[in-house]
């Protein structure tokens, strides 16, 4: 029998749960929200020997907060060999897999048949669906069946997938939170879980930019968590470029870190507090200014 059948049979995702409780701690900065409902999740659901349902998690942010990271984080340490991330853990990008919205009932059978083949293969899969603003209306409806409380379709048990869904809407509604809680001299800390995902549950149900415009998933409650991840602010985006130094085998040189962080902190224009873009261009600032 090939390694990933034995792997995909046999694997126990709570002997990883340290590892990514680990990986989770020291690589992502600035989001103890998003990190700690991860973390809680995916815990109980390996616990769990056979789910009533998949685990289904939605990231919500700006861009460069960490919703990508965050995944594949949760992919190495769940997945720790690379051909069996290969071969289970599948990644679809709207802009990429389904470009044209006059396609989205090609694209519907398409989706359905790759999950179930997939799952059908594994049943341990991990889905990540990036860039869901643009995902064509109605297209994620049509997996909403293996989302769902069944106990087999088919004779394929779904229960032990994972869905991942990231998408930048409901970023606004996250900061301007953020923003009221730093306004009124609260930490970021006091910021409840419950409210902004109620908020954005809401924002995105009535969003037509955010994938999930009237959709039956929000409807039927088959996602789990709706995760808000936080703007960065000047400290998160300095230990950004502190890493990205590190990774290039650059010393760290205090003062370019802070000159680089400093130059990202854009909003709002008056406070600057946050970096519109988080994190994402900060290689690219690194490598300008080195």
């Amino acid at each position: 029998m090939q390694l990933h059948n034995i792997w995909c049979w046999s694997w126990d995702h709570c002997s990883r749960i340290p590892a990514l409780k680990k990986g989770l701690k020291w690589e992502v900065f600035g989001q103890h929200l998003a990190t700690h409902v991860v973390l809680k999740a995916l815990s109980a659901n390996a616990k769990v020997k056979r789910p009533a349902k998949p685990l289904v998690m939605s990231f919500h942010g700006w861009t460069g907060t960490g919703k990508s990271f965050i995944s594949k984080i949760i992919a190495k340490n769940l997945y720790p060999l690379e051909e069996i991330r290969r071969r289970f853990v599948h990644q679809f990008d709207a802009v990429l897999h389904f470009p044209h919205a006059e396609h989205v009932n090609r694209y519907k059978e398409q989706l359905q048949n790759w999950i179930r083949g997939n799952v059908s293969a594994c049943p341990r899969s991990l889905f990540i669906f990036s860039e869901m603003d643009q995902m064509p209306h109605g297209l994620i409806d049509s997996i909403l069946p293996y989302l769902s409380h069944h106990g087999e379709i088919d004779g394929v048990y779904y229960g032990k997938a994972i869905f991942l869904f990231l998408n930048n809407a409901g970023g606004d509604t996250i900061t301007e939170v953020a923003l009221d809680y730093w306004r009124q001299q609260k930490g970021r800390e006091e910021i409840p879980l419950k409210d902004l995902q109620s908020q954005i549950s809401q924002e995105i149900f009535n969003n037509r930019n955010s994938g999930f415009w009237q959709s039956k998933l929000i409807q039927r409650n088959v996602v789990d968590y709706f995760i808000p991840f936080l703007p960065l602010e000047y400290t998160h985006v300095r230990e950004c470029v502190r890493v990205e130094l590190r990774f290039q085998g650059h010393h760290e040189d205090e003062d370019l870190i802070t000159e680089i962080a400093l130059a990202m902190a854009d909003y709002p224009s008056n406070e600057r507090l946050y970096s519109s873009k988080g994190c994402k261009t900060v290689a690219s600032k690194v490598n300008l200014n080195i």
